[in-house]
């Protein structure tokens, strides 16, 4: 018994280069395999003297073993990138860092965050409660009055705004606990989003677990929020200022410039998390399975798609499109923070005409310079009437682009060439233009209600979200989708 244990020891010694080169999760087998093999006394025999002056390397060497197997995985751990672990393993080498799908369901969670916050923002000021909270406290600003004493100093210190001696000085205790809540929760959610997008990303980063190029994106989205914060107090400080009490016919709200920056940034930050993170999901699926585009194929040619002439033209066509959507709900925060949607309640026509007489577009009562250089710009920003007639125009704008580019999707060589989920997403984005149009109309005709505004707006947001989930699906893969991909490919012809 002792002389086949000893033959079979001196012949694991006599491979060490051999088990020195097998992963850590194979040499365990194949220690087995070499351990039941009786054949390997006579092999072993000659080299027995040179095996038993090594003999101390075995502790060593399985130490070694039990090492390497308790490692750590590594950052992509390729047993869980595809079904096949065998095909993966070979694969792993020196490829590229591919996110896993985690962080696109993280992107498209925290846009989902700032979907909400748009449209509790615009409740926010649709109810006419962005003033009621006169201090801006990132921490200890998280916690409402508790007490009705907490309550009483609350509603003192709105007492003390323009908005209160001008408009609402006949407010009660509890019609302010109302407004407050809408500007405390919208405060609330913003903070969650910072920490809801922060605390991820370290996390993501310090496992490595970013694709080369998130980084940098992700890092400069973080800093964006934190700004949008700032932009915010700084949008609410405008409508607080004491010098609307001295200024003949001011009404108390914030300056529409702060707002539609704020919005602005919101819409910004929403579409960067909304298509990174579908672009993480569909390069994880291109790199696993092949997928692009809607196709199930494997073997899809989406190079020779993206090359077609018509291709390239519809894409170029569609990032025009996305720009006017995006152009169009920015005009719409300058419509909100002028109240030009209670001008006008009428639809196509305005007072009886395509469009208000010249002198009322451009008033001279709005120009500010001596020589009335900027009456084009204040007029075009500043006037409720040019504001709405202006949204108006954009609005028609992009209904009627987003129906010329639904109908293109028609045409022969363009339909045989565009991939399935462009043709879907080209459809779904026509029927939320539709969709939206509807909205706006009603809010004007009914005069702002604010359960109709407020969809109008979320209506807003979800256009975009077709528009870019449209860019999206004629995005080629990332670079390292592509590695992976390729790599993938070379282990099944060689296995």
């Amino acid at each position: 018994m002792f002389t086949g244990l000893w033959a079979r020891r001196v012949a694991l010694e006599c491979r060490p280069a051999t088990l020195a080169k097998l992963p850590g999760q194979g040499w365990s087998r194949l220690l087995h395999k070499a351990t039941s093999k009786p054949a390997l006394v006579g092999t072993a025999a000659p080299s027995c003297a040179q095996s038993w002056q090594r003999h101390t390397n075995l502790s060593s060497l399985r130490r070694a073993f039990t090492l390497r197997a308790a490692a750590p995985r590594r950052t992509f751990d390729p047993r869980f990138f595809s079904a096949n672990a065998a095909q993966a393993q070979a694969v792993a080498g020196e490829l590229p860092i591919l996110s896993p799908p985690a962080v696109g369901g993280w992107l498209l969670a925290s846009a989902g965050l700032v979907f909400a916050v748009i449209v509790v923002g615009g409740i926010t000021r649709l109810t006419e409660s962005g003033l009621s909270i006169t201090e801006w406290k990132p921490i200890t600003g998280v916690l409402p009055p508790l007490s009705r004493a907490q309550w009483e100093e609350e509603f003192e210190k709105y007492k003390a705004t323009p908005e209160f001696k001008l408009l609402k000085h006949s407010i009660t205790l509890e019609e302010f606990k109302s407004i407050f809540f809408w500007e405390w929760s919208h405060r609330v959610l913003g903070r969650i989003i910072g920490i809801g997008f922060v605390v991820p990303l370290a996390y993501f980063a310090l496992r490595k677990r970013l694709t080369a190029s998130l980084p940098k994106h992700l890092t400069a989205m973080a800093f964006l929020i934190g700004a949008q914060g700032a932009l915010g107090w700084y949008m609410v400080k405008s409508g607080l200022e004491d010098s609307l009490m001295e200024t003949p016919g001011a009404v108390p709200r914030v300056s529409q410039y702060r707002l539609a920056a704020h919005l602005g940034t919101a819409f910004v930050l929403y579409a960067g998390m909304f298509g990174t993170g579908l672009s993480a999901l569909m390069d994880w699926r291109y790199a696993n399975k092949g997928w692009w585009g809607g196709f199930k194929d494997s073997n899809v040619k989406w190079q020779e798609i993206l090359a077609n002439p018509h291709v390239r033209r519809f894409s170029r066509g569609i990032k025009g499109l996305t720009v006017l959507v995006f152009l169009t709900a920015l005009s719409g925060a300058f419509v909100a923070g002028l109240d030009a949607g209670l001008l006008y309640n009428e639809f196509p026509l305005m007072g009886g005409r395509l469009a208000p007489p010249a002198d009322e577009l451009f008033d001279p009562a709005y120009a500010k310079s001596p020589d009335r250089s900027d009456i084009w710009w204040r007029n075009i920003f500043e006037n409720p009437t040019t504001v709405q007639f202006d949204h108006r125009c954009l609005a028609i704008g992009t209904y009627t682009a987003t129906a010329l580019m639904y109908a293109a999707t028609f045409h022969p060589a363009l339909r045989a060439a565009l991939p399935p989920l462009t043709k879907r997403m080209a459809t779904s984005a026509f029927a939320m233009a539709n969709i939206q149009v509807l909205l706006g109309i009603s809010t004007l005709i009914y005069l702002v209600p604010i359960p109709l505004a407020a969809a109008h707006q979320a209506g807003s947001v979800m256009l975009l979200t077709t528009m870019i989930h449209l860019l999206v699906s004629l995005r080629r893969p990332g670079a390292a989708a592509r590695a992976w991909r390729q790599a993938m490919q070379n282990a099944k012809k060689t296995s």
